[in-house]
């Protein structure tokens, strides 16, 4: 019988692999170093430039955000590239690939919502604000219900559009929403997940409001978080 030799993947494993050929072993090669996965979900809305990027994370220096973009891009999940002028900047954006990871995402954090230990008020990003729209939607609460959202938050704006039972979330213009909210991420998540009343976040000049009332207070409560999980004393 005629032994065949077999070959090696050509690619190197990742500097610091797993060496164990479970799919998940693999996942944390690509995405597991601190901060990776958090610079992937800053990018699932869109490009951004590295300032922005360190803006939205700001635990995290130019040298590590450097190395993690390089780690990223060589792995296949992003791309740099220059935008045509007037702009003429650099920005990082996922590939394809990259953009599959979302249902990850989605799945993480419904998972972790259920950690006691979760804090619903901690800082979180626009963006994370966003994708936390997408990911713990309740169509059932939804039901009958059919409006578009806008979101100013800082220098950026945000489309909700809720219809048929479905959420579509991007960063888009915000003419013609039939409601706007104007805060900061932080304030929005108050009213949505910490169950803050619309009137007190305005009365403390935490948010605005402009737009029909009753959609704004119904769009708050379609987004119930999971049921935290009882820990064996």
């Amino acid at each position: 019988m005629k032994l065949e030799k077999i070959t090696q993947p050509s690619n190197p494993p990742p500097r610091r692999s797993y060496n164990d050929a479970c799919g998940m072993a693999h996942a944390l090669d690509l995405i597991g170093e601190r901060w990776a996965m958090l610079v992937m979900r800053e990018l699932m809305l869109g490009p951004k430039r590295f300032g922005d990027l360190r803006a939205d994370l700001p635990g995290i220096s130019a040298n590590v955000l450097t190395q993690r973009l390089e780690g990223l891009e060589a792995a296949g999940l992003l791309t740099r590239r220059k935008l045509p002028p007037p702009a003429s900047i650099q920005v990082y954006e996922l590939t394809p690939w990259g953009y599959e990871s979302e249902p990850i995402f989605q799945a993480l954090g419904r998972w972790a919502a259920r950690s006691p230990a979760h804090d619903p008020r901690l800082p979180l990003s626009s963006v994370s604000l966003i994708l936390s729209f997408r990911t713990m939607f309740d169509p059932s609460r939804a039901a009958g219900f059919a409006a578009r959202i806008g979101l100013r938050l800082g220098e950026e704006t945000f489309q909700i559009t809720i219809g048929e039972g479905r959420i579509e979330a991007s960063r888009d213009a915000i003419e013609g929403a039939d409601v706007v909210f104007t805060g900061t991420a932080p304030a929005i998540a108050a009213a949505v997940y910490g169950g803050q009343p619309l009137d007190a976040l305005e009365t403390q000049g935490m948010l605005s409001i402009a737009g029909e009332r009753s959609v704004a207070e119904r769009f708050v409560t379609l987004f119930p978080l999971p049921a935290k999980v009882e820990l064996a004393e």
